[in-house]
């Protein structure tokens, strides 16, 4: 019982840790992109 609940435990924490990494490779590469190309000025 507690074996199972301590590897639900452990699979949830590193789901929750890709997403945080996913999440802040996406937020860098939106910077990246706003930082590297030209303004719109309409």
């Amino acid at each position: 019982m507690w074996k199972k609940a301590l590897v639900l435990a452990a699979v949830a924490g590193i789901a929750v840790l890709a997403a945080k990494k996913f999440k802040e490779a996406s937020d860098e590469r939106e910077l990246w992109h706003e930082a590297t190309t030209a303004p719109d000025h309409r």
